[in-house]
């Protein structure tokens, strides 16, 4: 089968953006709803509104620790994992042994570029006769984002057998292999994604984007256009025929 690829920046900024947008739920079951928390797929104007009102929160507690996990979730929504990262690291000061705060930190060193640091805090959690799948992932994410694809894998699909069915690991997967241009195992396993549950609509078009990179362009369209407006849909197909135009791939894509 023939393969069209994207650059290697598109596939890293799409791991980045869902590294951001994870569910912090390593402890969801006991923590309630808190471990379900992404701020990423909401409006512009509602995750603005969301940071100032935990702003406030975070301001009036800095000890809270759920308050600086939710903090630190909208910030990172915001574009802003450098201050999502001190938050969490002056909280981690406080509670040294709270699993999900460290994840939480993990993933804005992923999202601010610090992979290798990313990669160390995340060492420090594991616990290897009880590994908390999000730390798997998050260390996943970052081992792509440096190259160490077979190995971003290999925890990715062990993060999957402690925990079946959630959408992230299998589009954590997806997205790896995009990035190393296998985009038919990529389709693969996003497709397997927007079947899970946690599957958000990032996901489904991330299987738009790989489907319209194989030069099918009317699938591509109809994935696209169940999640966004019509005007957002053409914005999304000129940018994919514009990937292919980067990358000189017209002629991989079979004619009719």
């Amino acid at each position: 089968m023939q393969r069209v690829v994207a650059t290697n920046r598109t596939w890293r900024a799409l791991l980045l953006a869902g590294v951001a947008a994870l569910a912090l739920s390593a402890c969801a079951s006991n923590r309630g709803q808190l471990g379900a928390t992404d701020y990423s797929s909401l409006p512009a104007e509602q995750r603005q509104q969301t940071l100032a009102e935990l702003t406030g929160r975070y301001k009036s507690n800095p000890r809270d620790r759920d308050t600086v996990i939710l903090y630190a979730a909208a910030l990172r929504a915001a574009g802003q994992p450098q201050q999502a990262a001190a938050a969490l690291e002056q909280a981690i000061g406080l509670y040294p042994n709270d699993v999900e705060l460290s994840v939480a930190y993990a993933k804005a060193l992923v999202s601010m570029g610090s992979f290798e640091q990313s990669v160390a805090v995340i060492d420090r959690t594991l616990q290897p006769d009880a590994p908390d799948w999000n730390a798997l992932l998050v260390k996943g994410a970052a081992f792509d984002q440096m190259g160490r694809n077979a190995e971003a894998r290999a925890l990715y699909a062990q993060a999957a057998t402690v925990a079946p069915g959630e959408a992230a690991i299998e589009a954590n997967m997806g997205l790896s292999y995009a990035m190393t241009s296998d985009l038919a195992s990529a389709e693969q396993h996003l497709r397997r994604a927007v079947q899970m549950r946690g599957a958000t609509s990032q996901t489904r078009q991330n299987l738009a984007l790989v489907v319209g990179l194989q030069g099918r362009f009317d699938e591509a369209r109809a994935i696209y256009a169940a999640e966004l407006p019509p005007e957002q849909v053409e914005a999304n197909m000129t940018y994919v025929r514009a990937m292919l135009t980067q990358q000189n791939r017209w002629d991989l894509i079979p004619n009719g």
